[in-house]
């Protein structure tokens, strides 16, 4: 029997969108509106998952005002945003104040009134003009959870995309679609690398290489001396950009996403499937060489 057969159409195929906002720095009310405009604006054009930037409720800069921006995540402002995020899976980045005075640079994810899922940025960038280092614990665990029957979700942040390991394990574990917050500027690594051409390579490679769909979000507009490129874009499980948004301009980036390229995808390059079966010989050799030394 075919397993898809029975199978709802709508879980398969998902209209995504990345917001590409300029956001302003330290206002976590004007950034709230914000982000409650574009969360209607998603919904009125049929969007299931909206993807705001890195930190996009304070700033790219904001870790040195942590005191005075971080929330916990039953702050009212992610309760508001959660309760908006009805029938609309949000994505979006705050500074997280958890327990024994640990600040974290976290995406939120929030649909039908409650928080889903968190995540605490793990890679932190901490070189060129990046100071994430200097104010932020790093995340310890990575995460994911179901978006719905058929996709299983993660949110890795910015620099968390620039170590493969971490996509690696988050694709053997089961993710298809990533959800990708960035907070990128042409001037934040260094002379010498491009940053907008370099994403665009980082991206297309895990996606063809895993099989995954990835919904990008970057900001646009200047923090400081940063001037941030946009460029947020879609991409589908075979590498190819489905929507690609500008470099300048405030607005959603919107497309549709197939579980069935997935399906394909992964069936023609199957390395998750290659990856999870080296990994279990790998474990196996580990506990037969810990039994042989007992």
């Amino acid at each position: 029997m075919n397993s898809m057969a029975g199978n709802d159409p709508r879980h398969n195929l998902i209209k995504v969108a990345a917001a590409q906002i300029d956001g302003a720095y330290g206002d976590v009310g004007a950034n709230l509106a914000k982000h409650l405009g574009h969360m209607e604006q998603a919904r009125a054009n049929g969007v299931r998952l909206l993807v705001f930037p890195e930190l996009s409720l304070c700033g790219h800069s904001a870790g040195k005002d942590a005191l005075r921006l971080a929330m916990s995540p039953d702050d009212p402002v992610i309760a508001t945003l959660a309760q908006a995020s009805t029938d609309l899976h949000t994505v979006f980045g705050f500074i997280e104040e958890a327990p024994g005075g640990q600040f974290y640079n976290s995406q939120a994810s929030v649909s039908n009134g409650e928080v889903v899922h968190i995540h605490r940025k793990a890679q932190l960038a901490t070189y060129g003009k990046l100071r994430d280092g200097l104010y932020y614990a790093a995340g310890t665990t990575l995460g994911s959870f179901p978006f719905n029957e058929r996709w299983r979700m993660a949110t890795p942040i910015c620099a968390d995309l620039w170590n493969p390991a971490l996509v690696h394990a988050l694709a053997c574990d089961g993710v298809t679609l990533i959800a990708a917050p960035i907070s990128s500027a042409r001037e934040a690594v260094g002379e010498g690398f491009d940053n907008p051409a370099g994403w665009d390579v980082n991206l297309r490679f895990y996606a063809m290489t895993y099989g995954v769909g990835i919904v990008m979000a970057n900001r646009v507009g200047t923090e400081g001396m940063m001037t941030f490129w946009g460029g947020s874009r879609i991409l589908d499980p075979f590498g190819k950009t489905v929507a690609l948004g500008p470099e300048t301009e405030e607005g959603l980036v919107i497309g549709e996403l197939d579980y069935e390229s997935v399906r394909r995808a992964r069936f023609l390059l199957p390395t998750v499937r290659d990856a999870r079966a080296f990994a279990l010989r790998q474990d196996t050799a580990k506990r037969d060489f810990t039994l042989n030394l007992d």
